[in-house]
C-alpha cells in the first residue's frame, strides 16, 4: 500500500469513528430508555416484567417498520450532498417526504396497537399478562410519531456529519425518562402510582421532548438553518415522496424481517413459560445495547458510502465500507467475550441474582446469554453490511436476504428445535443465531460484488438493486 493510499485509509477510519460514535451513543440512548423501563418494571415483579416484554415487542413491530422506512433519509441526503455540497432544495424535499411518511405511517399503527390485548390473547398469551401489556401499550403507542420525527431530523444532521446535537438531546431524554418513570410508574414526587401505564407515558413524553428540541435546533442552528428544511413542509413534492418510498419500503421490510423474528421469539417464549420470557427480555435488552454500536457504525457507513456514491468516487466507496466493517467486527468480538466472561454481573443489573425467587429466571438468562455471545459478530456484520448497501441505494436484494435468512431458515429452525426437539428456549436462540449468521454472510457477499462496481467508470454506478 502506498503512503498516499495508507493516508486515505487512516482518514477514512477517523471519519467513520468521528461520525459513528455519536450515532452509536444516540442509538444507545434510545435503547437506554427501554432498558430503564425494564429495570423499573422489575421492581413491580416478574409478571410486570413479562407483560412489559410482550407490550414492548408489539410496539417495536410498528416502531421498527417506520425506522426502516426512514432509513432512506440519510443516504438520499448524503448522495445529494456528494453531487453538490451546496444543494438545499433536494435535501429540504427529502426531509419533508420523510416527515410526511412518518405521519402517514403512524395513524394505522396507532389503530392497530389500540387492540394490543385481544391481539396478544389471539396469539395464545396468558390473559392476565395480555391485559397488563395492553394497558402499557395504550400509553406507549403515542411515542411512535415523535420518535420517528426525531429520527428524520437526526438523519438530516448525520448526513451533514453534525450528529452531536441529536446525541446531546438523547442523553438528556434518558435522564428525563428515568425521572418520569420514577414519578409516574412508581408514584414518587407527589404523583399517584400509575404502574406499567406510567412507564409508557414516560416514554411518550421523553420522545416528544426529543423531537421538539431537535426541531428547534434544526430550525435555528448555525449548521442547519441555511437548508430551511421546514419551509416546504406543507407543500410536499409528490415525486420525491414516491422516490422516498421506493427506496425506503424495502429497507423497512429488511429491518422488519429481522426485528419481527426477535419479536416472534418473545411470543414463542411466552408459550414456554413466564420465567423463560422474563429471562429472554433481559438478554434481549443486553443484546440490543451492544447492537446499537454496529448500528451506529452502519449509519455512518451509509452516509460515507452515500457521499462517495454521489460523487462517483470509486475508491472512497470501498474504503468507507470496509473501514466500517472492521470497526464493527472488532467491537462485537469484545462484547462476545464480555458476555461469556461475566454473565451473572450483566444479568444482575436487572434482577437480584442472589434471590432464590429469581433462580429460574437467572438460570435461563445465563443459558440464553451464551447464545447471544455467539451471534454478536454476525449481528454486527449484518448491521454494517446493510448500512454499506444503503449507501449505494441497494435495498431490494438485501430485503430478500433478510426474508430468507430470518423467516425462511432462522425462525422455523428455532420452532422445530424448541417444540419438536424439546430444547425449549435454547432451541429458539439457536435459530436466532443461525438466521443472523446467514444474513450476515449474504450481505457481505453482496457488498463485495457491488463494491466491484468501483472498477467501472463512475457514470456506470447506478442506484438500482
Amino acid at each position: 500500500m502506498t503512503p498516499k493510499a495508507s493516508g486515505a485509509w487512516r482518514r477514512e477510519f477517523r471519519a467513520i469513528i468521528a461520525l459513528s460514535w455519536p450515532l452509536a451513543l444516540g442509538n444507545l440512548t434510545q435503547v437506554a430508555m427501554g432498558t430503564t423501563d425494564v429495570l423499573m418494571m422489575g421492581r413491580l415483579g416478574p409478571d410486570t416484567l413479562a407483560a412489559g416484554a410482550l407490550g414492548t415487542n408489539l410496539y417495536f413491530i410498528a416502531f421498527i417498520f417506520g425506522a426502516g422506512l426512514l432509513n432512506a433519509t440519510a443516504p438520499l441526503i448524503a448522495r445529494a450532498l456528494g453531487r453538490d455540497p451546496g444543494a438545499a432544495a433536494p435535501i429540504r424535499e427529502t426531509v419533508a417526504a420523510a416527515l410526511w411518511s412518518a405521519a402517514g405511517t403512524a395513524v394505522p399503527f396507532w389503530l392497530l396497537l389500540w387492540w394490543s390485548e385481544p391481539l396478544l390473547r389471539a396469539m395464545g398469551q396468558d390473559p392476565g399478562l395480555s391485559a397488563l401489556a395492553g394497558t402499557y401499550v395504550h400509553t406507549l403507542q403515542w411515542a411512535l410519531l415523535p420518535a420517528w420525527g426525531f429520527m428524520v431530523l437526526r438523519a438530516f444532521g448525520s448526513a451533514l456529519e453534525q450528529p452531536i446535537w441529536a446525541l446531546s438531546i438523547g442523553l438528556a431524554a434518558v435522564a428525563f425518562n428515568a425521572i418520569a418513570n420514577w414519578c409516574l410508574m412508581l408514584g414518587h414526587g407527589g404523583f399517584a402510582p400509575m404502574g406499567i401505564a406510567g412507564s409508557g407515558l414516560a416514554t411518550f413524553l421523553s420522545n416528544l421532548l426529543m423531537a421538539l428540541a431537535l426541531a428547534a435546533v434544526t430550525h435555528w442552528g448555525t449548521a442547519f438553518r441555511r437548508f430551511h428544511v421546514f419551509a416546504g413542509l406543507f407543500r410536499p413534492d409528490w415525486r420525491r415522496l414516491v422516490a422516498f418510498w421506493r427506496l425506503g419500503l424495502p429497507m423497512a421490510a429488511t429491518l422488519s424481517f429481522e426485528v419481527t423474528m426477535f419479536n416472534a421469539a418473545v411470543f414463542l417464549m411466552g408459550l414456554i413459560g413466564a420465567a423463560p420470557l422474563a429471562a429472554h427480555a433481559i438478554v434481549i435488552q443486553l443484546a440490543s445495547l451492544t447492537f446499537m454500536v454496529p448500528l451506529g457504525i452502519g449509519q455512518a457507513a451509509a452516509v460515507r458510502v452515500g457521499r462517495a456514491f454521489g460523487a462517483g468516487d470509486r475508491e472512497a466507496i470501498r474504503r468507507a465500507g470496509w473501514a466500517a466493517l472492521v470497526l464493527a467486527v472488532g467491537f462485537m468480538a469484545v462484547m462476545s467475550v464480555t458476555m461469556v466472561a461475566m454473565p451473572l454481573t450483566l444479568i444482575g443489573a436487572f434482577l437480584d441474582t442472589g434471590d432464590a425467587a429469581n433462580a429460574a429466571v437467572v438460570g435461563f438468562a445465563v443459558s440464553f446469554l451464551m447464545f447471544a455471545a455467539l451471534f454478536q459478530i454476525a449481528d454486527g456484520t449484518q448491521a454494517v453490511g446493510s448500512g454499506m448497501l444503503r449507501g449505494l441505494h441497494d435495498a431490494r436484494t438485501p430485503m430478500l436476504f433478510a426474508l430468507i435468512g430470518y423467516w425462511g431458515i432462522g425462525l422455523p429452525l428455532g420452532v422445530v428445535l424448541a417444540f419438536v426437539a424439546g430444547l425449549d428456549g435454547i432451541g429458539i436462540w439457536i435459530g436466532l443465531a443461525l438466521g443472523l449468521a446467514i444474513v450476515a454472510g449474504l450481505m457481505i457477499r453482496r457488498w463485495t460484488r457491488r463494491a466491484a462496481l468501483g472498477l467501472l467508470p463512475p457514470h456506470r454506478l447506478t442506484a438500482g438493486s
